[in-house]
């Protein structure tokens, strides 16, 4: 049901500038996870969604570095992200530049998006793929959410702007004291359903040292413009994978009569749709489980038993057939199996 989901090219620049200077090789780099240079380089350059979060990982392995994505957010400089950047820094204040972060994120990411809840006295900023499981890697969260801090500081120009909580989908924990430096805060939750950056509600009045309304309504219709070339994602497929994976990241057990009434449907009318798009309810609810289980084994913190629980299995045992049928392994297995080769 997925189509092709695209990113640009900016951000695995980045990455690959970034491995370089810690003495990897960028065109091994780039050749180990599938992506050419020579098309990274041409203008609005966009790349498989896989591809840019396998160089991530793949940077991480081959630099020894957990903490990439925080270097690689230290490592950017005012421009790299282009319009979506320019269109960012040149609003008013802090909550504008915020509100057209969320806007126009589609520029950088087909299915990243961003959210701001403001609740009493906190501004929440919210990070999370749509209709997916699995989520940014580690490296891509850690980097996000990092450059939102930092452009909040340079923007506003004051460096000493801190978090009030952080929190992450991944259960990482190497490292976990540099991110609460540089975060400036001590609450960093891990296994979170969705990435989050809280500050305090009242910086988002802060203004912008390069506050240009004339010029940030210029930049807006510019923006515009480039979000209505791009290939539409949205639909059915998207919204129907968002909802189970919804209720799968709770814990939950998803039903066709749930799901069909979030979507404001019948059921029969939902298999119908499902059916017309060479699938079925059962089939993709499985794959979705089963990228979800991936993540999860990936994650040395969470027992096989917990695992099961989480995917809304009734006991280990119909866990343990699932993924046996999936990969031909059983979970533990497979994890022993992914430890060997990361050590």
């Amino acid at each position: 049901m997925n189509g092709l989901v695209l990113v640009s090219a900016k951000i695995p620049l980045l990455v690959l500038a970034v491995a370089e200077a810690r003495g990897v090789s960028r065109n091994e780099l780039a050749a180990a996870v599938g992506v050419s240079l020579d098309e990274l380089a041409k203008p609005d350059a966009r790349v498989p969604l896989e591809a840019e979060l396998a160089l991530w990982s793949e940077a991480a392995r081959r630099t020894g570095e957990p903490l990439i994505g925080l270097r690689a957010a230290q490592a950017w400089r005012p421009g790299q992200l282009d319009v979506f950047e320019y269109v960012c820094r040149s609003a008013g204040t802090l909550r504008g530049a915020t509100e057209r972060a969320v806007r126009y994120n589609r520029l950088l990411h087909d299915i990243a998006e961003f959210r701001l809840e403001e609740s009493g006295d906190q501004a929440h900023v919210v990070h999370r793929f749509r209709g997916e499981l699995k989520g940014p890697t580690r490296e891509a969260a850690e980097f996000t959410l990092a450059s939102v801090l930092l452009a909040s500081r340079q923007w506003t120009g004051i460096p000493s702007l801190r978090a009030r909580r952080v929190a992450f989908m991944h259960l990482e924990s190497e490292g976990l004291d540099e991110l609460r430096a540089f975060f400036g805060t001590k609450d960093i939750e891990l296994g979170a359903p969705e990435g989050r950056l809280v500050l305090d509600r009242s910086l988002l009045d802060l203004p912008l040292v390069a506050a240009d309304p004339g010029l940030c309504a210029i930049l807006e219709r510019h923006a515009d413009a480039l979000l209505a070339e791009l290939p539409k994602v949205e639909g059915f497929g998207v919204r129907f994978r968002e909802l189970v994976a919804e209720e799968l990241r709770r814990g939950g057990n998803p039903t066709v009569a749930s799901v069909a009434k979030r979507l404001h449907m019948s059921e029969r009318s939902l298999h119908r749709r499902l059916a017309s798009e060479g699938t079925s309810f059962r089939d993709e609810v499985e794959s979705l489980r089963r990228g979800l289980a991936l993540r999860y084994l990936e994650e040395s913190r969470l027992q096989v038993g917990e695992i099961a629980f989480l995917l809304g299995y009734s006991e280990p045992r119909a866990f343990h057939r699932a993924f046996k049928s999936w990969t031909g392994e059983t979970p533990g297995t497979y994890r022993a199996r992914l430890h060997q080769s990361a050590s």
